[in-house]
């Protein structure tokens, strides 16, 4: 997995009117955790377009001043202001080469599903999947294949093939499906009941049949 670097300054004071003017400064407050101690930091907001708006997952490299050396960290919360959705406040946790961790990885979809050249959508259901692994193991990204799904088709967690990872996610979990178009679901519908009228008037037809036979045999 790629490595994005984020350089940090410890901060001096924690309170709410000290983090707002980091933030009107272009800055992240931040929090590292899972080491011997947790750090208290903060970081320019560029720094995180590579690391959290991406459609790949990644390692981050916290160089933060006043520490021995640069160490390795995953994002593992970010709250975003709820109308300007800038990043309010990011937490990481540091890594160990050794331990397995958890992280939340993209999905991405291959292949052209029948489904669409028949006039169907696709719908993608997750876009993340919860995956456990070594860190030397964990995926930039999930690979989801839709090229078998027709019409009214899904693809759920269990039926994916992992490799050296575990995925948390239900097996029962939708990721992706095919979703039929009302148009095309008011053509099947018309087909159905005119297959089923038919069947009706065919059946009724070879009723209807059988009861002159018997009234005549009753007057012979």
């Amino acid at each position: 997995m790629k490595t994005v670097e984020v350089i940090g300054y410890k901060r001096a004071n924690l309170g709410k009117t000290e983090a707002k003017r980091l933030r009107e400064e272009g800055m992240v407050p931040c929090v590292v955790y899972g080491g011997d101690h947790q750090i208290h930091f903060y970081a320019p907001m560029i720094l995180f377009r590579d690391l959290i708006y991406t459609d790949e997952a990644h390692f981050a490299l916290l160089t933060i001043e006043g520490e021995p050396e640069p160490f390795e960290a995953i994002v593992q919360d970010i709250q975003f202001h709820p109308v300007s959705e800038i990043i309010m406040h990011v937490d990481f946790l540091q890594l160990f080469r050794g331990t397995p961790i958890k992280m939340n990885i993209p999905v991405h979809t291959t292949g052209t599903a029948p489904g669409i050249q028949q006039g169907g959508k696709l719908i993608r259901k997750v876009k993340y999947l919860q995956i456990k692994a070594l860190p030397k193991n964990m995926p930039e990204y999930i690979e989801v294949d839709v090229s078998g799904l027709g019409l009214g088709k899904s693809i759920k967690v269990g039926e994916l093939k992992v490799g050296e990872f575990e995925i948390l996610n239900s097996p029962l979990v939708t990721i992706a499906g095919i979703e039929v178009p009302r148009a095309l679901k008011g053509k099947e519908d018309e087909v159905e009941d005119e297959e089923m009228e038919g069947e009706e008037g065919e059946e009724a037809a070879a009723e209807g049949g059988d009861a002159p036979a018997a009234e005549e045999s009753s007057e012979s």
